[in-house]
């Protein structure tokens, strides 16, 4: 490794804070050393200094995003290189957002979520990236125009579904499955606005849309029409079209 890859390695995102590290490993995250039991009684990590440093996160994301115009929020896995199908999907997904008057919100990594941001800005739109603090530190890819990182899981969570009028899954990881019941959840619930959800990939979706039907309806334990809050597809053009419908749809009953 030369003098200035080893440079850049040690290069992290410390919440929002860029800091050089050495190679000692990260002991934990911010998130871990709040939800563990065991108490951490370094001042920095008291509980009353976190809840300022909670505190300050919101401010810092509601401060950034606030005249944020419309944004639909793409997920999807962090592993996806560089021209791999799911990445070229993203890519397209992104500029065709773009190109409907939609600004690009991703969770600013590398992979699929790289991939929507680059598409966004290789179309002259508003690409958001909203990082967040791991103990492999990925940064915010270079394709993002305002970005913020985060440490805590929850507020980077509130800015995604407080700043998006709709959510699109591709194909990702635990991080993605999560992001994409947390805002079924929240829309089956009334919690947040009843904004259009995609699935993107049919082949990598409807093993779970089949088990959702197979299990969850036909056991009871949601609604036949819960599975008609996300449109599956493999079609950016549909995608965009069905996201577009649904806001039309919302204007005309306001």
């Amino acid at each position: 490794m030369n003098r200035k890859q080893n440079h850049e390695k040690k290069r992290l995102l410390r919440g929002p804070v860029l800091v050089r590290q050495s190679d000692k490993p990260v002991r934990s995250t911010y998130d871990q050393r709040l939800l563990e039991h065991e108490a951490d009684h370094d001042w920095n990590h008291a509980d009353p200094w976190r809840v300022l440093r909670i505190q300050s996160e919101f401010v810092t994301g509601f401060d950034a995003l606030h005249e944020l115009p419309p944004a639909v929020t793409v997920f999807g896995s962090a592993r996806h290189p560089v021209g791999s199908p799911y990445y070229e999907l993203g890519r397209t997904l992104g500029r065709k957002l773009v190109e409907s008057q939609y600004a690009v919100i991703t969770g600013g990594g590398p992979g699929v979520m790289e991939s929507a941001n680059r598409g966004a800005q290789e179309a002259d739109g508003l690409s958001v990236g909203l990082g967040i603090e791991l103990p492999k530190e990925q940064g915010i890819n270079e394709y993002v125009d305002l970005g913020v990182n985060f440490r805590y899981f929850f507020a980077r969570k509130t800015m995604f579904l407080k700043y998006s009028q709709a959510f699109v899954c591709l194909p990702g990881g635990f991080g993605t499955l999560d992001e994409l019941f947390e805002v079924l959840c929240m829309v089956q619930t009334g919690k947040v606005t009843n904004y259009p959800i995609v699935l993107m990939g049919v082949d990598f979706w409807q093993p779970l849309v089949q088990w959702l039907t197979d299990r969850l309806v036909a056991e009871g334990m949601i609604a036949a029409d819960d599975l008609e809050l996300f449109l599956l597809t493999d079609s950016v053009d549909e995608a965009v079209a069905h996201i577009m419908a649904v806001h039309q749809s919302m204007r005309e009953r306001t």
